[in-house]
């Protein structure tokens, strides 16, 4: 008996057998009327652009898929491929494909890498490094002076005012120690406070001294005030000694003298000098001298004036004066007038 047999290879159209002169004739991609050849084992030799025989045409594999030249079958590639007409090809560094059956790979977005081919993930940029690309293959470690505390950075920030990072791929910025400071951002160290400055634990960069105070050294922490007998004129120097006649208390920016001829320095005071008060004693004489000669000669010319009166007018006339002064029409007596 003639018996036709089907031979499926793969992922084409359903095969169609036929019997020519009885024998078993495959067909390929056409209809064809001789024998095809066979291998050494009886198989049919099958062309590689084929996945059956006895198949009107040759279909090509779906998207995502390839053709196996093993099997004849279309596969699917996994997830980090993407497949082409004939295999899956690995996803590069800086992609990664999560799902099977793709025709490309996906860029890492910025903040995410991977250093490794045919990814399914991206992996975050750990803390002190950022990438500000996509599809990177690495992160970049921050600079000196900058950080990233956190993961998925797309940059690095400046240590701010007070702190600095001297590495790179720093995670934190470190606080100046006490008597240091970094007044810019993005510093990469610390530099003493200079003298006439400090810096204590709640600040971020050397104030001045205050009027009065002084600190004569480096990388002072706080400032003293200028002590009694001294006088502090500049905040970055040692007080200086108060001068034999000048008198210097506490907190002095220079020192007080006594009004010279007049005063004179007594403990932490001026007092007066034998000399003023020689002079003020002299004044109060001369004042109370003064004062004597006007009250007596205001009484010599107040005599004076009523002995000429008196002379020139020994006696009153009788006079008949108006009501208005005596309040009476008679005549009044004679007054006698001097002393």
């Amino acid at each position: 008996d003639i018996q036709c047999h089907a031979v499926k290879m793969g992922g084409c159209a359903p095969l169609r057998p036929l019997c020519v002169l009885g024998l078993l004739v495959y067909v390929h991609c056409q209809i064809v009327t001789t024998p095809v050849p066979v291998t050494s084992t009886g198989i049919p030799f099958i062309d590689t652009n084929c996945t059956s025989v006895n198949s009107s045409q040759c279909s090509a594999c779906p998207a995502g898929t390839f053709a196996r030249n093993s099997t004849k079958e279309c596969s699917c590639c996994l997830s980090g491929s993407c497949a082409n007409q004939s295999e899956c090809q690995s996803c590069p560094t800086g992609y990664y494909q999560p799902q099977s059956s793709q025709l490309s790979c996906l860029p890492c977005p910025q903040g995410f890498y991977t250093n490794t081919t045919q990814s399914s993930v991206c992996q975050s940029c750990p803390a002190g490094h950022y990438s500000n690309q996509t599809a990177a293959a690495l992160c970049a470690p921050c600079q000196k002076g900058f950080y990233s505390s956190g993961e998925n950075a797309t940059s690095c920030a400046p240590c701010p005012p007070g702190s600095y990072c001297n590495s790179t791929s720093c995670m934190t910025c470190t606080v100046c120690p006490n008597g240091e400071e970094a007044p810019l951002i993005g510093s990469i160290g610390c530099s003493l406070c200079q003298p006439g400055t400090y810096k204590g634990p709640s600040d971020a960069v050397c104030k001045s001294c205050r009027s009065g105070q002084y600190l004569a050294r480096w990388g002072g922490v706080s400032c003293e005030v200028c002590p009694e007998d001294h006088y502090c004129p500049s905040p970055d120097i040692n007080p200086i000694q108060c001068p034999d006649d000048a008198f210097c208390p506490e907190g002095s920016t220079e020192p007080s003298y006594c009004m010279e001829t007049f005063f004179r320095k007594t403990g932490d005071s001026c007092k007066l000098a034998p000399l003023a008060i020689a002079l003020l004693v002299i004044f109060l004489a001369c004042l109370i001298i003064i004062l004597v000669f006007v009250i007596r000669k205001q009484k010599l010319s107040t005599r004076e004036g009523l002995r000429r009166f008196s002379s020139k007018s020994p006696l009153l006339e009788s006079q008949s004066l108006p009501n208005y002064l005596y309040r009476s029409t008679y005549d009044t007596e004679p007054v006698y007038a001097g002393w």
